[in-house]
């Protein structure tokens, strides 16, 4: 307390310093030695060496001061006194810098302590000193435009004339303190949380002293700390569980102490850098552990490919691993290592250095796309591991597996044409099972993702509906001839599904007759789409009537259309096939050797040889037979389906990466070069690691088509062009 028995407000004041009265003339060196006295003793109140003013003291210096200004000149020292109050603070400001200089010498908490008692003495300065000269501030200062007292003695000009001088000293006590403690010293902690509310307060309302002054110095000096702390404990531990159990028990320390010496704001910067240090080097060995087994499994899959003769065998196996080490390692990371992130960013980069590659020329997105499909279409893997584990495997291929992918796009590309046959050729294990993994994808990777998939779903469940009401049709229509043969017809969108090869074959008589009626009934119920019929993707079941017996084929709609032809000739030349097909040499050489030179030999080639060529004969064999009356004769799958679809992928990714660059310069307009490249990258990584050269092209081929342009001062500047 400053003033005892103090009870008059300001505006009691202000009616006593405008109460008329007679008064005597009052000489500046007679009145400022008087307010003078009155200032020290201010000082010494601070200090608590005085006893505090009383009313009439403290109205005797203000009414002082009034008179000094309101006298007639040359007896008005308003000036003068504006000049003494100037020359008191920065005394007051000198003096208070050196006495705490003089105090640095002291023991650390003794510095704290001062540090706080010099700050309590400048509030209540703040709070006083303007008051007495108060009538200054209300005539003189605004007519001559002078700074007003309170921004004299405010808390910035604390904070440039002594804090500025004194928070190093400051801060390497602080810091020095904490040090002392985490040895196992006892500190006076009430002193170091007074002395960092200082510093705060002195930020006027933020932390902007207290982060830049001493906080980042108590970051820098803990994780220099720790990080030797952690190189003795990676030499002295037995093991990881006992290193955790030191480290959480200094994490536990460190928020205690955050919470009791420091500003709310640093508990969490302050964690999270004592994490680092700690965990970083564990995490790093923790890394190149799981590295090194994930490299083996795959390399080991590498060589079993080689040797072996079982189709997609070793990558089935390998999935399988992948899964079982991950899910080993994520129980470590969840038991010993309590889920600390560190861990778990150590876990992901090592999964996404070997999920990422080849094996023997296939990619990690088509090797994953082949597991899926194995699973998704195989009876014999529902007989082996049960509904129940084929659900389970397929959730964790997608949400663990799929997630370290770098090129998420091939992964649904590869998928897509899968999913594709599956739907198309009746080869799904479980529908539910189709539409659960979608959805988990989807939550995994975005709606987009997925949206073709899912659209393929649904045509399928279209297409059923569209079948029922096609026979509806056929039975309420008596004008359509009779079909001389069941037809079901799958009608998909074309947006949704995979490209697929159209030629116009010609196919026989009785599939033209049902082509035809299906299109009328089609038309009657949607007049505005048209139909593309994709005869590479239908199947026929023709009867072949063969010496020993007939036998039922499944085959293309191709193959159909080229055994039909043998209902009028038993010997046809290549190029009559040809032409009674029109189908191109590629198509008529896979077709014809699943026919001729396959299992299944339906037709006699002549010369008899493994290879088509444009003079071969082929014949009807008619002493054909199988122990089966149906057999399935598939077509040999495409070498070049795989280089499809990755220029498919490729195309996307061009079109992907326009538009991001676009999105990009519409919001920002004008934009540097490498900041716009690495804007394009975040956006797609999450689908695709885009190429930075392919991102160079993209730019250069958006400024070409006038999307973009380059600023005319600064080549490396790109401006939108609205």
């Amino acid at each position: 307390m400053v003033f005892s028995d103090l009870q008059c407000s300001n505006t009691q004041l202000q009616d006593i310093e405008f109460t008329t009265m007679s008064r005597k003339l009052i000489y500046f060196s007679e009145g400022w030695e008087y307010v003078k006295k009155g200032i020290t003793k201010l000082r010494l109140v601070a200090e608590g060496s005085e006893p505090p003013f009383t009313a009439e003291e403290y109205m005797l210096l203000h009414t002082t001061i009034f008179n000094m200004c309101t006298q007639k000149p040359p007896y008005d020292y308003s000036k003068e006194l504006y000049r003494k109050y100037q020359e008191t603070c920065h005394e007051y400001y000198r003096d208070t810098c050196e006495e705490f200089i003089a105090s640095t010498n002291q023991p650390d908490e003794f510095v704290l302590r001062e540090l706080v008692k010099i700050w309590e003495h400048h509030k209540l300065m703040v709070y006083w000193l303007p008051g007495i000269f108060a009538y200054l501030d209300r005539y003189f200062v605004p007519r001559e435009k002078l700074s007003t007292l309170n921004e004299l003695v405010a808390v910035n000009r604390f904070h440039d004339l002594v804090y500025q001088r004194v928070n190093a000293k400051v801060r390497d006590a602080i810091v020095h303190l904490i040090d002392k403690e985490r040895s196992g010293e006892e500190i006076d902690r009430a002193a170091v949380k007074k002395a960092v509310d200082v510093i705060v307060e002195i930020g006027m309302g933020t932390v902007n002293a207290y982060e830049s002054d001493f906080e980042s110095d108590l970051l820098r000096n803990a994780g220099e700390y720790y990080s030797r702390k952690a190189s003795s404990w990676i030499l002295e531990v037995k093991s990881d569980a006992d290193y955790m159990s030191k480290a959480e028990e200094c994490l536990r320390k460190e928020r205690d102490r955050a919470s009791h010496c420091f500003h709310a704001s640093s508990e969490r910067k302050l964690v999270q850098r004592v994490q680092h240090e700690l965990f970083e080097p564990l995490a790093s060995i923790f890394k190149q552990k799981v590295t090194a087994e994930g490299a083996t499994m795959v390399r080991d899959a590498a060589k079993d490919k080689a040797s072996s003769d079982g189709a997609g065998l070793a990558e089935q196996v390998l999935v399988k691993n992948l899964i079982k080490l991950h899910d080993k390692h994520m129980a470590y990371v969840n038991h010993c290592f309590k889920n600390y992130y560190p861990f778990r960013k150590a876990l992901k980069e090592a999964f996404e250095v070997f999920c990422n590659r080849d094996v023997t020329g296939i990619s990690s997105a088509e090797l994953l796309a082949a597991f899926c499909d194995n699973l998704l279409k195989s009876r014999r893997n529902e007989m082996v591991m049960g509904e129940q584990e084929i659900e389970e495997t397929l959730e964790k291929v997608v949400s663990t597996l799929l997630p370290y992918l770098s090129d998420k796009d091939l992964f649904a590309e590869f998928y897509r044409k899968r999913l594709a046959r599956r739907l198309l050729f009746d080869h799904c294990l479980s529908k539910d099972h189709e539409e659960r993994i979608l959805t988990q994808m989807k939550q995994q990777c975005g709606a987009p993702f997925t949206s073709k998939m899912e659209g393929m779903v649904t045509d399928l469940a279209l297409s059923e509906d569209i079948q029922v009401r096609f026979q509806e049709y056929l039975q309420s229509n008596p004008n359509v001839n009779h079909l001389e043969m069941d037809l079901t017809v799958t009608v998909l969108t074309t947006g949704f599904w995979p490209s697929y090869k159209s030629f116009d074959v010609n196919i026989p008589e009785e599939l033209v007759r049902c082509v035809e009626v299906f299109k009328g009934f089609y038309e009657t119920k949607t007049k505005h789409r048209k139909l593309t019929w994709v005869y590479s993707l239908g199947s026929c079941n023709i009867v072949g009537k063969f010496e020993p017996k007939k036998v039922e084929l499944v085959v293309s709609t191709y193959q159909a259309a080229l055994l039909l032809l043998f209902n009028t000739a038993d010997r046809l030349s290549y190029s009559e096939i040809a032409t009674g097909l029109n189908l191109n040499h590629d198509d008529l050489v896979r077709i014809l050797h699943s026919l001729s030179c396959a299992q299944y030999k339906i037709l006699i080639k002549k010369p008899n040889t493994k290879t088509i060529s444009p003079n071969d004969d082929f014949e009807f064999n008619s002493k054909f037979t199988h122990r089966m009356r149906k057999i399935k004769i598939p077509l040999p799958r495409v070498v070049e389906e795989r280089k499809e679809v990755i220029g498919n992928v490729n195309n996307d990714r061009r079109y992907a990466i326009d538009a991001a660059i676009v999105r990009i310069m519409k919001r920002q307009k004008v934009l540097g070069h490498l900041q716009l490249v690495t804007e394009c990258v975040e956006q797609l990584r999450h689908t695709f690691k885009p190429d930075i050269k392919a991102i160079k092209k993209r730019i250069e081929d958006l400024v070409t088509r006038d999307y973009i342009e380059r600023d005319k001062k600064n080549a490396t500047v790109y401006r939108y062009i609205l």
